[in-house]
């Protein structure tokens, strides 16, 4: 028996260890590609299909009038995947433009559920569903604004579960767009104290929202053939031929399953990886300009005083999002908009309010926050790979590849993750 228990320790050692120490052999040198493919399975942690999840619904604005367009928005939908005894509650913010069940959210809640977590998975405050119920301003793109909002939907899935479950301590963490509001957010926890989040980690956060989605429209830009006065004929052949493809999924991811399926159908010899990139960005702004304008009656694409019905069809409206670039929304809804609310406000100053520099005090001086991204992410503008490794320090992990948010389902990064959360 003595030699039995020995031996079972050695392994259950060994096991540990390696699982401790499992190499980096992301197999993408080219950020597009690993942006646009990911990880291959072989090279992610073995995790169970199917895990217990219960999808929710908030009604966080009771008395909103939502537009007959979005008859079918009567709440924020959520999801939590609960543990039977009491265990640590993590929340997960998703990425620009995808909603909770998007195919990274449902790897983390695996990953996190499996690893012993209480899990919660929320929708970026840039998808329509957000936006029409759960946003104040219904303007997204203002940290400031989009993590109140997110702090507020938190808030109210805890009171509507904490009856039914024990939680031990409160996480935190989120990706692209969501790493950055997750510092938002936790600085906002600091003053409010509801949560007391005891780790949060920021993935492949965005230093500059205005910088990053400026790069992105770029690829879309300079990947059209024969320049931009061919914009036209380039985007409506790329929409046929998402759209084809689109159908059959149930979500746009700009880095997930949807990209992965369309390099397969049209690999980089027709289209380039930078333009799959862009134009499925593009894809995602449209919805939330479409959305924004008709909440706000801004008149940017929908007459401001036209009032879609559940009929209407939307289509040449559509063609008029798909070719609205950031920069159109920034000057013509998003900065109106705030500074109608601030009349002082000028343009420059909201640029830098959209960053982690009006907080950058508090992420260097807080123990509790760390930083996960690479070396290669697309979405950082130069010097700015820099300053997140000056701000961070030592709590920064930065991989040498892996694109943007391309190797998070990696076994090696995983396990850091997982590692930082469990310390």
């Amino acid at each position: 028996m003595r030699k039995l228990l020995l031996t079972l320790a050695g392994v259950l050692a060994a096991t540990v260890a390696s699982a401790a120490t499992v190499p980096y052999d992301y197999p993408f040198v080219n950020p597009y590609d690993a942006t646009v493919l990911g990880t291959p399975s072989y090279y992610q942690a073995i995790l169970p299909e199917d895990i217990p999840v219960k999808e929710l619904l908030l009604r966080v604005f009771p008395d909103r009038e939502i537009p007959d367009v979005f008859w079918y928005q009567q709440g924020l939908r959520y999801s939590l995947a609960p543990q039977k005894a009491e265990a640590p509650l993590i929340f997960i913010i998703a990425g620009t433009g995808a909603g909770h069940r998007s195919s990274k959210m449902q790897f983390m809640e695996r990953l996190f559920y499996e690893a012993g977590f209480h899990v919660i998975c929320l929708p970026s405050p840039t998808v329509s569903n957000f936006i029409v119920t759960a946003s104040e301003s219904m303007v997204p793109g203002n940290l400031v604004d989009d993590s109140r909002d997110l702090y507020r939907v938190m808030g109210l899935a805890w009171n509507q579960f904490k009856n039914r479950i024990e939680v031990s301590d409160f996480c935190l963490t989120g990706y692209s767009l969501g790493a950055t509001q997750a510092a938002y957010v936790a600085k906002l926890d600091e003053e409010k104290g509801r949560f007391g989040f005891k780790k949060v980690l920021m993935i492949n956060p965005a230093v500059n929202l205005f910088n990053s989605v400026g790069i992105l429209d770029k690829m879309l830009v300079e990947s059209i053939p024969g320049g931009p006065e061919h914009f036209n004929e380039f985007f409506e052949d790329m929409v046929r031929k998402f759209s084809r493809i689109y159908g059959t999924m149930r979500h746009v991811d700009f880095s997930g399953d949807f990209l992965y399926e369309v390099s397969k159908r049209y690999p980089p010899k027709e289209i380039t990886l930078a333009a799959l990139i862009g134009i499925s960005f593009r894809l995602s702004s449209a919805n939330m300009v479409f959305t924004t304008d008709v909440m706000t009656h801004a008149g940017l694409v929908v007459p401001a005083n036209r009032r879609l019905s559940a009929y209407d069809s939307l289509s040449e409206y559509q063609k008029v999002t798909n070719r609205i670039s950031f920069n159109d929304y920034f000057n013509d809804l998003f900065y109106p908009f705030f500074q109608a609310r601030d009349p002082g406000l000028t343009r420059d100053a909201l640029i830098a309010q959209s960053s982690l520099k009006p907080i950058e005090d508090y992420l260097a001086g807080s123990g509790k926050i760390a930083l996960l991204t690479n070396a290669d992410d697309l979405i950082l503008a130069p010097g700015e790979l820099a300053y997140l490794e000056a701000l961070f320090g030592p709590r920064a992990q930065i991989y040498p590849t892996g694109g943007h948010c391309g190797n998070m389902t990696h076994e090696a990064v995983t396990n850091h993750m997982l590692e930082f959360f469990r310390n």
